[in-house]
């Protein structure tokens, strides 16, 4: 064994924990076996860092397509209030105002594609992710890593889970719903 991280876990474990930490330690163990059996359901353990790359193209993208369209819905109403208070306008200065009042800060034209769907094994490491998180169980170091990558990332997460989950989310949380039912809810609202 050269695994610095496993050798100083192992000396703690056998040379310095009581009886609490134990208990600690078990209940740490059975979450971990518990949660790669649900990644090896769904194809194998997922990579924290590209998956955050990947959540934060997404969402990016998802954003962008939300601003062009808002823009183009205030860039259309803008054109019939002036052709309705200033019809002494041609159509080259409306344009003109237009892009003075709305610049498109984006440097592209509107976007014609919406942000494609997430796969589920990303979802549902994405709500793994949030319920740690929320319950105070995810370690410092995993939520540095997280907002290093993506910012505010719960916030960014809640955001980008279908409303199904959200409230299936939310009643977990508010302990209107067992562990057990949560997860088969969860499973569900997947498709997995």
């Amino acid at each position: 064994m050269t695994d610095p991280e496993l050798l100083q876990a192992l000396d703690y474990i056998l040379n310095r924990s009581d009886e609490a930490a134990v208990d600690v330690l078990v209940e740490a163990v059975t979450r971990r076996k518990r949660d790669l059996t649900v990644f090896n359901v769904i194809g194998g353990m997922p990579n924290p860092q590209k998956m955050a790359k990947e959540i934060t193209e997404r969402i990016d993208s998802g954003i962008s397509a939300s601003i062009d369209g808002i823009r183009n819905s205030v860039q259309e109403m803008a054109i019939r209030i002036l052709r309705e208070h200033a019809p002494e306008l041609n159509d080259k200065q409306i344009n003109e105002l237009c892009l003075e009042w709305l610049p498109n800060v984006s440097g592209k034209g509107a976007s014609d594609k919406s942000a494609a769907a997430m796969p589920p094994d990303v979802l549902l490491s994405m709500i793994e992710q949030f319920i740690s998180f929320s319950n105070s169980e995810m370690s410092e170091s995993v939520d540095n890593s997280l907002r290093n990558e993506m910012g505010a990332w719960p916030e960014r997460y809640w955001n980008s889970f279908p409303p199904v989950v959200r409230q299936i989310i939310t009643d977990y949380l508010k302990n209107k719903t067992s562990e057990k039912d949560f997860k088969s809810k969860i499973i569900l609202a997947l498709g997995i």
